[in-house]
């Protein structure tokens, strides 16, 4: 990010403390707050790597693609193309033990934050 003329602020030991100042720095400044994933457009960006697998997988037998799951935007933006062109692909999202957050909401079926062991 420096590099093409960005400023790079690291701040806090993990996630919640970075995405807390990232809140409270937007709200001083009045920049705008892109959510890593929580963001539909972050989103929909997600969706080209549906579209460059199936561009670059020319195996029409391809049945499932397994997607890390952090917070979600990742598998949802590319289960949202692939399943509009391949219904039939299975996609499966893999997480962390220790991050299990979207077991632990389907489990519970809402929406729960990242818990950790």
């Amino acid at each position: 990010m420096k590099r093409l003329g960005g400023t790079v602020i690291l701040h806090g030991n993990d996630f919640d403390e970075a995405k807390a100042e990232c809140q409270k720095l937007s709200e001083e400044t009045g920049r705008i707050l892109i959510h890593p994933y929580d963001d539909p457009y972050v989103i929909a960006g997600q969706g080209t790597i549906g579209f460059e697998i199936l561009r670059q997988v020319k195996n029409p037998k391809i049945s499932a693609i397994f997607c890390a799951v952090g917070g979600g935007g990742l598998l949802a933006g590319i289960a949202s193309f692939v399943k509009r062109v391949r219904p039939d692909i299975k996609m499966i999202g893999v997480e962390a033990v220790d991050a299990a957050a979207m077991t632990k909401s389907l489990e519970l079926g809402k929406r729960v934050e990242v818990i950790f062991f």
